[in-house]
């Protein structure tokens, strides 16, 4: 699992079939520290509960694709879990 930080929704006007009512949000990953890394990216919203601000974990490729119903909807990652907590000492908290 990697960890990101949800910046924002995308909203798109047409779904492909399976992907109807999931919601789409724009992650920022982070690194090791909580600090940005890299580009942003747009994953599905396997929780559905998910927004702007929340630290989240998410999943790319294959496993992005397994964990919406049905099973391998097109999706290059999706949303996995909310983070309430990260504890570590250089960590920092968003």
């Amino acid at each position: 699992m990697l960890l990101g930080q949800v910046i924002g929704t995308v909203v798109a006007s047409i779904s492909y079939e399976g992907l109807q009512g999931v919601p789409f949000l724009l992650v920022q990953p982070l690194d090791r520290t909580g600090q940005p890394k890299g580009s942003p990216l747009v994953a599905a919203d396997a929780t559905r509960m998910a927004g702007p601000g929340e630290l989240v974990t998410y999943e790319g490729g294959r496993e992005a694709a397994m964990c919406l119903e049905p099973w391998f909807v097109p999706v290059d990652h999706a949303v996995v879990t909310i983070v309430d907590q990260v504890s570590r000492q250089d960590w920092r908290n968003p």
